[in-house]
């Protein structure tokens, strides 16, 4: 190892940080042995999407127990949202207060409590464990990425294809295994309680590098301090608000995708279990759009052509499900995947893309992740509602299609070639 690279300061994963000198030396000592900390990436990388994708073929037997329409049924997808939302606003103080390893450790164990208290009896503890579920994933959102560039500066790139990979795996298989589960453990409610393993697993992984990284730090020390970040006011500027609602925008057609996609199939008379196959199969496509846009992003000056492609394989998958939803589901699931993969992978990409530094991608990520999880949150539940409405499955259908005609404007604007 050169010694510019060993004497290179270690910039927190969160915003305007740098780690104390004690932790920075323990992190040193991680870097030299990374296959711990590549380990714990995969494993909580795996568990980002999973307990959310596991619920969507699950969520008419969730409704049906608990006797809940189809709006409240959509709050089962819409309050993590809300909290993914929210508590990407508390990970850089707590990981300030307890460093970037602790608080993703924590996340996890946080994670498996929310998922285990999601299936208990009252139907008050589904809702707040689905707040847990959706605050627990906030942080390893938040904090995942700026690790990765932290700990694998020379490698941020196949990191980060690896990261995305394994966390679009984990909701693939989720999505794929929620009804055999459900039919061999006896319930929805041994299928989703089922990942809570993983979570726990993830967890203990990240025990070891939580002591060591806090090696040489007295109690009650913070693990980083605050650096000069950028002046550059976000709130005010544009271009910010062009990423940060590209992100919503793109997530909210993905989460009433997770929400409904297979009920739109089912109430159009497929079975569940080839549902839940369909939905499992477009997370699956969605490795592929989500590796190879990012790449060709980087190698492009502007992506608002990269960004208009990505949109319109969406809204070919959309318009689908108006046109033949069952005949052509399997059609409509590979457009729906590279739009959506593509897209996610290009609203991360442009949040690096559109900042000059380090601390500024930092704040537009913490940003756009923030108001972007909010906007999404509005979807599931708001189509819900008008399904409920209206009976039936074609206004908000549409409803998303003119969501993606904004995303194309969105597109063209943060797709520029300027930078913050």
């Amino acid at each position: 190892m050169s010694e510019t690279r060993s004497e290179a300061p270690l910039i927190d994963a969160e915003e305007a940080l740098a780690p104390t000198a004690p932790v920075a030396a323990a992190r040193r000592r991680l870097r030299a042995h990374p296959a711990l900390v590549m380990l714990g990436i995969v494993l909580a990388s795996l568990n980002m999407r999973a307990a959310l994708a596991g619920v969507s073929p699950l969520l008419g037997e969730i409704g049906d127990h608990f006797h809940l329409a189809a709006a409240a049924s959509s709050l089962v997808t819409t309050i993590p949202l809300v909290f993914m939302g929210l508590g990407s606003i508390f990970a850089p103080k707590l990981a300030r207060r307890w460093g970037t390893e602790a608080v993703l450790c924590g996340a996890l164990a946080l994670l498996c409590g929310g998922i285990v208290l999601r299936v208990a009896p009252p139907v008050v503890a589904l809702f707040v464990g689905c707040a847990l579920v959706g605050t627990a994933i906030a942080l390893l959102n938040v904090l995942m990425p700026g690790l990765i560039k932290r700990d694998f500066p020379d490698r941020a790139a196949s990191m980060t294809a690896l990261y995305s990979t394994a966390m679009i795996l984990g909701a693939t298989v989720s999505a794929a295994s929620a009804v055999p589960l459900e039919n061999a453990l006896g319930g929805w409610q041994g299928s989703l309680a089922s990942w809570a393993l993983l979570a726990a697993l993830a967890a203990m992984v990240w025990i070891p590098q939580v002591v060591i990284s806090r090696r040489g730090t007295g109690h009650g020390q913070p693990a980083a301090k605050p650096v000069a970040a950028g002046g550059t006011d976000l709130v005010r500027t544009p271009l910010a608000w062009q990423v940060t609602l590209f992100m919503g925008s793109q997530s909210l057609v993905a989460y009433v995708c997770i929400a409904w996609l297979p009920t739109i199939f089912t109430d159009h008379g497929m079975s569940k279990a080839e549902a839940g196959l369909v939905f499992a199969f477009s997370t699956l496509v969605q490795m592929a759009g989500s590796f190879v846009v990012p790449m060709l992003a980087g190698r492009m000056r502007s992506q608002r052509l990269l960004a208009v492609v990505v949109v319109l394989f969406m809204a070919a998958g959309i318009t689908g499900l108006l046109v033949a939803p069952v005949a052509g589901a399997w059609l409509w699931a590979v457009l729906l995947g590279i739009g959506q993969g593509g897209a996610l992978g290009l609203a991360l990409t442009m949040m690096v893309l559109r900042t000059r530094d380090a601390h500024t991608a930092a704040r537009l990520s913490g940003m756009a992740q923030t108001w972007g999880y909010l906007l999404a949150a509005v979807g599931p539940f708001a189509l819900g509602a008008v399904h409920q409405a209206t009976g039936g499955w074609n206004i908000p259908i549409i409803l998303l299609l003119v969501v993606c005609a904004g995303l194309v404007m969105l597109g063209l604007g943060a797709g520029r070639d300027r930078k913050i």
